[in-house]
């Protein structure tokens, strides 16, 4: 790297990238999590999870349904309502194929 970042501004470039990403995702609701992680090996579930497992070692407690609706603009409930689809016999194949362990 070029130029030297201190830890403070690595910081809030890491958070404008997280906020960048959950933007993206938002206004993605096309693209399903069993997709996502069929490709990428997480999804907006893991994000949540991510991020309540931060809260935790921060001493802060913070829900399972609150993480996730930080990360899906929405209660959980939700979204699955408005923009989840039932996974194909082809995605669940996959997804078993490809699953991070402790999925």
């Amino acid at each position: 790297m070029s130029q030297t970042i201190d830890a403070k501004t690595q910081i809030e470039l890491e958070a404008a990238a997280y906020r960048r990403l959950v933007e993206h995702l938002r206004g993605r609701p096309d693209v399903q999590n069993i997709d996502l992680m069929n490709l990428a090996g997480f999804c907006r579930n893991c994000l949540a999870n991510w991020f309540q497992d931060a809260a935790g070692q921060k001493g802060m407690a913070l829900s399972k349904d609150d993480a996730r609706e930080i990360v899906y603009g929405m209660p959980y409930k939700d979204w699955q309502a408005k923009n989840q689809k039932a996974a194909t016999p082809e995605q669940q194949a996959a997804f078993e194929t490809a699953k991070p362990k402790g999925h």
